[in-house]
């Protein structure tokens, strides 16, 4: 890990974001390993020239991102280095992988077009009848199969989709050349099990747990663009959310049983 000089000419943000970067980059290259422990605060903020409040701010970041157990007055015990996506922005899977450094893919299985069911005439406001166009694409992180999605789409961008090449990385990219913008999206988190088609895609069994990341995304006016279910495997990715007393993007939900 580099040494960061002490400044006191930058601003305190600048300082525990920097550490935070370099503690991200060592824990993501395994050289903690998984449930390995960091170093105490106190020897990382000698370590790094800063104060254990500014360490104590890196850490919290860690925490926010999955990294790092959130105990304090002990060393914290390092989670792992699964992928974080953030929901404080709304970014593509193509976008986030090349975010993280990593090469994305996609590889569509199929497209169909078939009339919309109650959940999707609902999900996407759309009148008794009307067509959906229906995905089904295997998503890779730097060439390892990671997540399943399933995407439905009304007809005006269904149509689009459909003239895309079935192997191009992502479809937000030429939507948004076309007029289709995707910025706000509501998103519901929960675990399924895996159907024929996650088990043969992603080569895990029948029935294994799988995170699944439910998304509904509208553009500007608010009309919706898309309704996607993704399903990942587990170690593969972590979602995070920032909370406050002023706001918060994470409400619980009780759940029905099907």
């Amino acid at each position: 890990m580099t040494h960061v000089a002490p400044d006191p000419d930058r601003a305190a943000g600048s300082l525990y974001r920097k550490v935070a970067a370099d503690l991200r980059e060592a824990i993501t290259s395994g050289s903690f390993g998984d449930a390995g422990r960091l170093p105490a605060e106190g020897a990382l903020a000698e370590q790094y020239g800063v104060s254990r409040g500014t360490v104590r701010q890196a850490l919290a970041m860690l925490r926010a991102d999955g990294l790092v157990t959130s105990r304090r007055g002990t060393r914290r015990v390092v989670l792992g280095s699964a992928r974080v996506q953030s929901f404080s922005e709304l970014l593509s899977f193509t976008h986030w992988a090349r975010s993280m450094g990593e090469e994305p893919g996609g590889r569509l299985e199929s497209l169909i077009r078939r009339p919309a069911d109650a959940a999707e005439r609902e999900q996407l406001r759309l009148e008794p009848g009307t067509d959906v166009y229906v995905t089904l694409r295997l998503r890779t992180l730097s060439g390892t199969p990671v997540m399943v999605e399933r995407t439905v789409y009304p007809p005006r961008v269904g149509e689009l989709v459909a003239e895309l090449p079935p192997d191009v990385v992502s479809h937000t990219e030429p939507l948004r050349e076309h007029g289709i913008l995707f910025t706000d999206a509501d998103h519901t988190i929960d675990v399924v099990a895996a159907n024929a088609d996650d088990a043969r895609l992603l080569g895990c069994r029948r029935g294994s747990p799988l995170l699944r990341e439910k998304r509904r995304t509208t553009d500007p006016t608010g009309t919706p663009v898309e309704w996607s279910q993704d399903r990942y495997l587990p170690g593969t990715v972590a979602f995070s959310i920032h909370n406050s007393l002023a706001s918060s993007a994470l409400s619980r939900h009780a759940r029905d049983s099907d």
